[in-house]
């Protein structure tokens, strides 16, 4: 028997918000992703699938509260299961304001073990790069958060009078031949050197070596492809978590 639609995801981060529909046991299709900007109420006029089912429930996770109320306005709220440390997460909080973590992290969080158990390491590289770190306890226990990679590049072009704007992708060689070729390898490079850094203090902290490492959020593949087998990517963790999420909780 074919898996039951049940659940409509959504992931709204500052960036891009994404949606999917799931079952208990798995994603369905494809992603429908969209601006987060651009998000309004005649975005569910736009999407590739049904989601007229009585039976459906909306789970979301939002970094961005004032988008949260175009949710709220085409669902029922009672239809609408809003991610937070005040749900079932299948792991313990040890934080000393749970309520400050962001949904889209506890989403990774429940995603990371879910896939991988604990002790387990997610770097998610969106507008932020952020790193949150789940205990052999399975407890999260807090992380780091630096610039996002385009935050980084875009900066240079806004304060700077000859800097150009660049488009990220993998460096012809570490020495660049051209201001783009420059700013190209110190972005992506040294972007991955701060991410081997910080990785590699995470796990001198917690006492543990080669703890799992997942990648999730727009540039993971291209960082991770030149840092090896340290780190796997899952482009849908976010949103695996909150069909996990949906699962424990509906």
């Amino acid at each position: 028997m074919a898996d039951k639609t049940k659940f409509l995801l959504i992931d709204i981060s500052n960036s891009n918000t994404k949606m999917i529909l799931a079952s208990e046991s798995s994603l369905l299709g494809d992603v429908f992703s969209i601006p987060t900007a651009q998000l309004c109420e005649d975005t569910f006029n736009q999407l590739p699938w049904e989601i007229g089912n009585d039976e459906l429930s909306v789970v979301l996770s939002s970094v961005v509260p004032k988008k949260n109320q175009i949710i709220e306005s085409c669902f029922a709220n009672e239809k609408i299961l809003t991610v937070s440390n005040q749900l079932e997460l299948d792991c313990s909080i040890d934080y000393p304001d749970p309520k400050s973590i962001g949904a889209d992290r506890l989403a990774n969080t429940v995603g990371a073990i879910y896939f991988k158990g604990a002790p387990v390491i997610v770097v998610d590289f969106g507008t932020a790069l952020t790193f949150d770190v789940i205990s052999r306890q399975r407890a999260y226990v807090g992380g780091v958060i630096a610039p996002g990679l385009a935050a980084m590049t875009d900066y240079m072009h806004d304060n700077t009078a000859l800097l150009p704007k660049i488009t990220l992708n993998e460096p012809l060689s570490v020495i660049g031949k051209s201001t783009e070729g420059a700013m190209l390898s110190g972005a992506v490079i040294g972007y991955r050197g701060l991410v081997k850094e910080i990785l590699a203090t995470l796990m001198e902290e917690l006492g543990e070596t080669n703890v799992p490492v997942l990648a999730t959020g727009g540039y993971s593949k291209l960082i991770s492809s030149g840092i090896g087998e340290m780190i796997e990517v899952n482009e849908k963790l976010t949103l695996e978590g909150l069909r996990i999420i949906a699962k424990l909780n509906l």
